[in-house]
């Protein structure tokens, strides 16, 4: 209680009430896997690395990079994790996070870089360099110098600057030339730095390259200089930065703009060396460096050296711990998802499509292994490609959770990167379902809600399932656990199956698993409150009455079964679920009991003859 220790009136707030549980989102899923671009970590490189957020498959595309393969040591991949992330938003999903793999070639990243030399003494050199490894970062970096206005004040004994900063890069122009135009070549000569002293009166020098005083006369015309950076990653992409500074004084300075680890664009392709410390940099060199003196005063370079890695092994998938030691080393691969405690749903795209059996199933078995230690999240895991009948009942044998579900066949879907030409066949090709199945997860939840069975949904973005299955393969795949996309007549193209890969009966269905993955990380997160609170009946009935008010919505939204509340759910913490012991120990425990929703897989009509004078 608070102390009272003079006479007064005192006001306190209380509460009359139990603490509300919020429902964890169930719907945000987590994609690790093999893309063109995008975050990874890296000797050297920037920061951050983690998984990144994204929306839409337009900023996947940005970020991580498009639909063309990627060259691997093992020849041509598909990008099975662009095709994954694409079919998760047609098919309704809406936050995907990326955590993407890459392993370097004999131990060095392939990331793209040009030097520009630059004219001074002694001899620098400015680099442009890609974020990240991969060929996409084999870009196109085109710098032209662009000239302002006139920013000179013409009205005292000498020209002066307005506008500017210190540091500018100043073209002088006499009175009696005219302007120059935007093609004009730089004249280094008539180029100064502008410095401005500022315990000085705010005193104005201008300097040449060489660093002579040089002062303009007082009807010469001063046009700030600075550049357009233009990047071009591909034809339908070209990033443009203009009105860039070259000193670092400048409010949008070069090496501020392309910085490594925190430029002005979070997606930015490139980072800027000038090769010096910020207080070196001499503006005019660089500048004449970047641009040239040529007519028009431009210069295109292109990056060299990225390369798309090997194809990942099963550690690579699993990823590094966070390195407590060092916050510059991130937690990679699955381990950086594990990071993000909002995910709900993981996928590995990649893994189904990797030849080697023993490779493919330990891939599989990192990220099945993931969902249940990290307990609050599912795996959708994809069987191979082109697998038979026999063959996928074989992979599915090598699997026991109830955190993980198998969904077959492949998918095929038209390639989107292919010049149609009349009368030309289309090209097709084969990915597989998780893209599909995490979205229609995710639209499940959000339409219906995370306790009604992912299945029976129409599947979006495909022209047909690889293989066919009828309903007496479906006999043979169902009761070992394996989910089968099938096309029904008149209905389209559906899943068909809700089942985990557990053996226990209690854990047979999906969203029986989800439903309590669901209920158990609400109440683990809103009750974080009562660790340390007095362990007595007060906290008891709060606790209690917390729970029941939460499961009292959802047996009202449909999660639950029973006609009365009673029969849906009961919670119990008292004195009957605690022994002395673990009051000792401080040990509070309380007992809930659930009746989850099952899926009518099977429904049954028993239709029979009846006469209108039968009696029963």
């Amino acid at each position: 209680m608070p102390e009272y220790l003079a006479p007064g009136v005192f006001v306190e707030e209380v509460s009359f009430r139990s603490k509300s549980i919020e429902g964890v989102p169930t719907s945000t899923t987590g994609f690790v896997g093999l893309a063109h671009y995008g975050p990874v970590q890296y000797p050297g490189g920037p920061s951050p690395t983690e998984p990144r957020l994204v929306t839409s498959y337009v900023e996947f595309e940005r970020i991580y990079g498009k639909l063309d393969e990627l060259t691997l040591d093992v020849g041509p991949w598909v990008p099975y994790l662009a095709h994954a992330a694409r079919a998760f938003f047609l098919n309704g999903g809406r936050r995907l996070y990326v955590s993407r793999i890459y392993r370097p070639v004999g131990g060095v990243y392939g990331v793209s870089e040009a030097t520009v030399p630059i004219p001074t003494a002694p001899e620098t050199q400015a680099r442009w360099r890609a974020r990240w490894p991969g060929k996409r970062g084999d870009v196109a970096v085109t710098v032209q110098a662009v000239r302002s206005g006139d920013v000179g004040d013409h009205s005292g004994a000498a020209a002066k600057a307005n506008i500017v900063r210190h540091g500018a890069v100043l073209e002088v122009v006499p009175a009696s030339s005219p302007l120059p135009k935007r093609d004009t070549p730089i004249v280094a000569d008539n180029l100064r730095i502008l410095q401005i002293d500022t315990n000085n009166n705010n005193a104005q020098t201008f300097l040449k390259a060489d660093g002579t005083v040089a002062p303009p006369a007082v009807t010469d015309r001063l046009l700030p200089v600075e550049v357009n950076v233009a990047v071009t990653v591909d034809s339908e992409r070209i990033d443009i930065a203009a009105r860039v500074g070259l000193h670092p004084n400048q409010r949008r300075w070069i090496g501020r703009i392309f910085d490594k680890d925190d430029p002005e664009d979070e997606d930015a392709v490139v980072w800027f060396s000038a090769g010096v410390a910020d207080a070196d940099v001499q503006p005019i060199p660089l500048l004449l460096g970047l641009v040239g003196t040529s007519s028009p005063p431009e210069t295109t370079v292109r990056l060299t050296g990225g390369n798309d890695g090997l194809l990942p092994l099963d550690g690579d998938f699993q990823g590094q711990e966070a390195d407590p030691d060092d916050a510059t080393k991130k937690a990679t691969g699955l381990e950086a998802l594990d990071d993000v405690v909002d995910v709900a749903i993981v996928a590995a795209p990649d893994a189904g499509a990797i030849e080697d059996d023993d490779l493919r199933f330990a891939v599989t078995q990192r990220i099945v292994r993931h969902a249940e230690s990290n307990k609050y999240r599912i795996a959708v895991v994809d069987g191979p490609q082109s697998a038979s009948l026999n063959e996928i009942r074989a992979w599915r044998g090598n699997f026991d959770s109830s955190y993980a579900a198998l969904y077959h066949p492949w998918v095929e879907i038209i390639d989107p990167n292919q010049a149609i030409a009349p009368g030309a066949p289309l090209n097709k090709l084969h990915i597989p379902p998780s893209g599909f199945v995490t979205g229609i997860y995710a639209r499940n939840d959000i339409t219906r809600g995370v306790f009604k069975a992912p299945a029976n949904e129409v599947v979006y973005g495909l022209t047909r399932f690889e293989v066919n299955i009828n309903r007496a393969r479906q006999e043979v795949l169902n009761p070992e656990h394996v989910n089968a996309l099938r096309f029904m007549p008149g209905r389209g193209n559906r899943v068909w199956g809700a089942r985990t890969l557990s053996s226990d009966p209690e854990w047979l269905y999906v969203n029986v698993r989800r439903l309590f993955i669901y209920l158990e990380h609400s109440i683990d997160k809103a009750t974080q409150w009562a660790v340390f609170e007095p362990n007595n009946e007060s906290l008891w009935r709060n606790i209690s009455r917390t729970v029941k008010d939460f499961l009292e919505v959802q047996w009202r939204n449909g999660a639950l079964l029973g006609s009365t509340p009673d029969q849906a759910y009961f919670v119990r913490c008292d004195r009957t679920t605690m022994t002395q012991n673990d009051l000792d120990n401080g040990r509070l425990i309380c007992l809930i009991g659930v009746a989850p929703t099952k899926p009518a897989e099977f429904v049954i009509f028993r239709i029979g003859q009846w006469t209108a004078d039968a009696r029963s």
